[in-house]
C-alpha cells in the first residue's frame, strides 16, 4: 500500500490546520486531491476516537458552550430533497470549553434541535468530574438538556444578549448591534461574575480562522457531511494538544493536566497511524474470463 512519508503528511496536516482549502494543500505539498482528501478521513477518524479517550476525568470549574452555524454543500433554503438525503444544509457544532484551560472538552456535529443538545451535554457530562458552573446563550434546547446531562448537581445560568433593532433597509451581512446582555440562573447558585461566554465564542472565531470550510462567503465549504466533521476531529485534537494558546502560553492540554509537552505535528500523524487498521495486501487479480 503506497502512503506518503511522514513528513509530507505532517505537512499537509499543517496546511489544514491553518486554514488552507483541500485543493490548495493539493497544489502545494504536489499531491492530488484524493490523497488529501483521504488524509483528511483517516486522520479525522483517528483524532475522533485520540479525542473521546484521552480527553476523559476532567476538572472543570467553569464550562461555557455555544453552537456555531455552517453549511455543507449548499445552505438549507437551496437544497433539493435529493441533497438533503446525502446530509447537505446547515450544519452546527456545539462545543463545550473550559474557560480556565481552554480545553475544548467536548464537540458535537450535527443540526441545533433538543436531541442534538441532549447528546451534546450527555458527552460534557460523562468527561467532567466534580460540580461545575455551566454558562449558556438563550438557546431553549439548553434548557432540558443541562438538566438530563447533570441533574442538581450544577450551577447553570444563561447569558441572553439583547440587539438594537436594524436600521430600515439595513441589507449589512452582519447581525445587528448587541446593546445589552440579560443574565439568567436556572440551577443552582452560579456565581455572576463568571456568567460569560466570551471564551467560548472566541473559540467560534478560532475554528472560523483554522478551518476553511468554516470561512464565510467563500467556495471553500464542505462539500461532505462526512469530511466537515473530520476536520473539526483534526481541529480539537490539534487545538487541545499542539498548538500554543497565547494567554496561557501553553497547550489547553497541558493546562488541564492531560499532556506533559506540546505535541508536533508529526506527533499527531504518528498517533493517528496507531488508530487506522492494518492494510490489507491484496492478493493476484485473476484475469476475467469471457
Amino acid at each position: 500500500m503506497n502512503r506518503l512519508p511522514i513528513e509530507d503528511r505532517s505537512k499537509i496536516l499543517g496546511m489544514l490546520v491553518e486554514g488552507n482549502s483541500l485543493r490548495s494543500c493539493a497544489r502545494m505539498a504536489d499531491v492530488s486531491l484524493n490523497t488529501v482528501t483521504k488524509l483528511l478521513v483517516d486522520l479525522g477518524a483517528a483524532c475522533e476516537q485520540f479525542h473521546d479517550e484521552r480527553v476523559r476525568n476532567v476538572r472543570v470549574r467553569r464550562l461555557q458552550a455555544d453552537e456555531i452555524w455552517c453549511f455543507v454543500g449548499a445552505k438549507a433554503k437551496n437544497v433539493t430533497a435529493e441533497k438533503k438525503l446525502e446530509g447537505w444544509g446547515d450544519v452546527w457544532t456545539w462545543t463545550g470549553l473550559d474557560a480556565d484551560t481552554k480545553l475544548c472538552v467536548s464537540y458535537l456535529v450535527g443540526g441545533r434541535d433538543g436531541g442534538w443538545a441532549k447528546e451534546f451535554m450527555q458527552d460534557c457530562a460523562s468527561r467532567i468530574k466534580g460540580r461545575v458552573q455551566i454558562t449558556t446563550d438563550g438557546h431553549r434546547a439548553y434548557l432540558d438538556a443541562v438538566e438530563e446531562a447533570f441533574g442538581a448537581d450544577v450551577d447553570y445560568a444563561q447569558l441572553q444578549k439583547i440587539y438594537g433593532a436594524p436600521a430600515e433597509n439595513d441589507t449589512r451581512y452582519s447581525p445587528a448591534t448587541c446593546i445589552g446582555c440579560e443574565m439568567k440562573t436556572v440551577s443552582g447558585d452560579p456565581d455572576p461574575n463568571h456568567v460569560s461566554t466570551s471564551y467560548v465564542e472566541r473559540h467560534n472565531l478560532t475554528m472560523r480562522m483554522g478551518m476553511r470550510r468554516f470561512t464565510r462567503l467563500t467556495n471553500g465549504f464542505s462539500k461532505k457531511f462526512e469530511n466537515h466533521a473530520a476536520m473539526v476531529a483534526i481541529h480539537a485534537v490539534y487545538y487541545n494538544f499542539a498548538r500554543i494558546h497565547k494567554t496561557l502560553r501553553i497547550t489547553p492540554s497541558m493546562a488541564a493536566g492531560l499532556s506533559d509537552h506540546v505535541w508536533t505535528l508529526e506527533e499527531i500523524v504518528a498517533m493517528a497511524e496507531s488508530y487506522m487498521p492494518k492494510p490489507v495486501k491484496r492478493g493476484p487479480y485473476k484475469k476475467k474470463i469471457a
